[in-house]
């Protein structure tokens, strides 16, 4: 189960519970880099009150990042994006009857003056979501800018070990 963190630094924004399942997978990113997050849903059309109220707070409750997942138009990345100064990045969710087609080109049209950096589609612009933040954060926190490095390191890895179990597979 995913815990909240005392002291978050990013904050995970749903548009709805129905985003949890590839949420799930920023979260475990931030785990994984031991940086705090809050989990929140909250909706640019069901709830517009009270996603301004979350972005209009986050600075003053510590975040430095927000990361923001929606389907659909996503308009909640620019409503949040429009409320606050810290950093908005957007995870397009595949989850219309257009594929995420929809949240993706909707995403990136965020008029001049409202920036939203926007991630690929789904799960793995999730976990690309956790990694930018984290490299927003090491630019201030050597221990974060570290584990970050050993974390492209582990990747480099495992690409050489699964290249050398193909090669032993076949014999090359």
């Amino acid at each position: 189960m995913l815990l909240k963190k005392r002291n978050p630094l990013v904050g995970i924004l749903m548009g709805s519970d129905s985003d949890l399942p590839i949420m799930t997978e920023a979260a475990r990113t931030l785990q994984q880099l031991g940086i705090a997050f809050e989990l929140e849903i909250a909706s640019a059309h069901r709830s517009p009150a009270r996603a301004a109220q979350y972005a209009r707070t986050a600075a003053k409750r510590g975040l430095k990042v927000i990361i923001v997942a929606a389907g659909g138009a996503f308009h909640l990345g620019g409503a949040i994006a429009s409320e606050t100064t810290l950093p908005v990045l957007a995870v397009p969710l595949p989850n219309s009857p257009l594929g995420g087609l929809d949240s993706l080109l909707s995403a990136v049209q965020m008029p001049s003056g409202v920036p939203v950096g926007v991630m690929g589609l789904g799960k793995a612009g999730a976990v690309n979501a956790a990694i930018l933040a984290a490299q927003i954060l090491a630019t201030s926190d050597s221990t974060l800018s570290r584990k970050l490095s050993e974390h492209k390191q582990k990747m480099a890895q495992e690409v050489a070990a699964k290249s050398a179990r193909l090669k032993k597979e076949f014999h090359l």
